[in-house]
């Protein structure tokens, strides 16, 4: 197809496969072998633990089916962005939009320095260049990107699938050779942590598990790229976070089954911690190298995903005109490069800000949820004639159960970290002037 033909048009190549593949790519990243440690020394009881997890999970799949029916209703690019705009108008989608692809760039970022670090302690000598090393994985993906959405989605099938599989083969390994491991050294000599008051550590753990899932809804990004969305984002989003749940469960019974109480409680990175239990010191080699591997798959689909939104809110006036260009491989031309380019910005300006960009992201992504669950119930008022191929079960109480829920976990996020809440908040007051500004320079 010539390159004149696709100016502004995203190409529908994309089915079930890659739905499923961007869903359990964008959602499992370090989460899961990095927060058992911490939810342990919050908890500190296996059914509790595992509860908290279980009850996050429901939250996930009653999101996907809200999701669904937003995606397939009107399939376009951007998610949360073209949903929240089409219920409410321009401001609300801007404010949507914007910090949707703001929250991603910080976690790119932040994402890319993980990786580099990850590589730093396989490969020692590149300590020193680590910022250099992020940059190049930045660019390294842009690159490939940059060739088009078919390549870039066969990769993160590719990489969700080796993702996938390490996690079910740690989970079988744990099972069949983890029965002696409570007799070690290490465990001995482990200290006890002191857990806070329940509450406080259910809040807690909540927020850490809340974080580690999400991604759940990041394939209805594509669903204008998708060759038939009412009938493979159904089954792709469906399919994708009920392997995510498997897996999330799986890995939590497989380490608590390896490790004790107090052995759990004191870990950083537990998976890694519970490979070495079994087979030593020397293990803990390939638990970095699965975790590289899982940080860059996650990159891929964010580089993916995040030019969407900008890309769509360019289409409707509401960013910088530029952005709406596509190439003959259906890649956002100036957003997806835009998108990196930032970036590398955060990590030229060192890892710190982009964690704090991160953690400020967290509170906006939230308000992305709640903006999402609330334009599903706005739109079935307003726009009743609208062809849903797909409605959500249990309407209206499952909208407005999440709603309440995202806003409780609002509340706690706020009390956790009033900083980064204030950062946000500020945010949103000078998020008026700057869309008015937008608006402007595009008439």
């Amino acid at each position: 197809m010539a390159p004149e033909k696709n100016k502004g048009e995203l190409l529908k190549l994309l089915g079930v496969g890659f739905g499923i593949a961007v869903t359990i790519g964008g959602t499992i990243g370090t989460g899961i072998l990095r927060k058992p440690g911490p939810i342990a020394a919050n908890l500190g009881d296996p059914s509790l633990i595992m509860l908290v997890w279980f009850l996050v999970s429901i939250y996930a799949f009653l999101g996907v089916l809200c999701a669904i029916e937003l995606g397939v209703a009107i399939p376009k690019a951007g998610a949360w962005y073209i949903y929240a705009r089409r219920a409410f108008g321009d401001y609300v989608g801007f404010i949507t939009g914007i910090t949707s692809w703001m929250g991603t760039v910080a976690a790119l970022g932040f994402g890319a320095y993980t990786m580099s670090e990850f590589i730093a302690l396989m490969l020692p000598d590149t300590e020193p260049v680590i910022r250099f090393m992020a940059i190049a994985i930045l660019i390294l993906l842009m690159s490939f990107h940059w060739l088009g959405t078919k390549s870039a989605g066969r990769s993160q099938e590719i990489l969700s699938f080796l993702k996938a599989v390490g996690l079910f083969a740690f989970v079988l390994i744990c099972f069949v050779y983890g029965g002696d491991v409570k007799n070690t050294e290490l465990i001995a000599t482990t200290e006890r942590v002191s857990k806070p008051a329940l509450l406080t550590g259910l809040i807690v753990s909540l927020q850490s598990v809340f974080y580690t899932f999400d991604g759940w809804h990041t394939a209805a990004y594509f669903s204008e790229e998708n060759t038939d969305p009412a009938k493979n984002l159904p089954k792709s989003m469906i399919s994708g976070v009920l392997v995510i749940v498997a897996i999330y469960l799986l890995v939590n019974i497989a380490i608590l089954y390896i490790m004790p109480m107090d052995v759990l409680a004191n870990s950083k990175l537990a998976a890694s911690d519970a490979i070495k239990l079994i087979f030593g010191e020397k293990s803990a080699m390939v638990v970095t190298f699965f975790l590289t591997l899982s940080i860059f798959g996650i990159l891929n689909a964010q580089i993916m995903f995040s030019p969407r939104v900008i890309y769509s809110m360019s289409r409707d006036g509401l960013f910088f005109k530029a952005a709406q260009k596509v190439n003959s491989g259906g890649t956002p031309a100036i957003a997806m490069p835009l998108t990196g380019i930032c970036s590398i910005l955060l990590i030229l300006s060192g890892k710190d800000t982009c964690e704090k960009l991160s953690d400020i992201a967290v509170f906006f992504f939230v308000l992305c949820y709640i903006a999402g669950f609330a334009s599903l119930i706005m739109l079935r008022k307003k726009e009743p004639e609208l062809p849903r191929p797909y409605k959500v079960i249990g309407y209206p109480f499952i909208p407005w159960l999440l709603i309440i829920i995202s806003l409780l976990f609002l509340t706690g996020a706020v009390y956790q970290d009033i900083e980064s809440s204030g950062y946000a908040l500020i945010f949103l007051v000078i998020s008026y002037p700057l869309f008015l500004l937008t608006k402007k320079l595009n008439q």
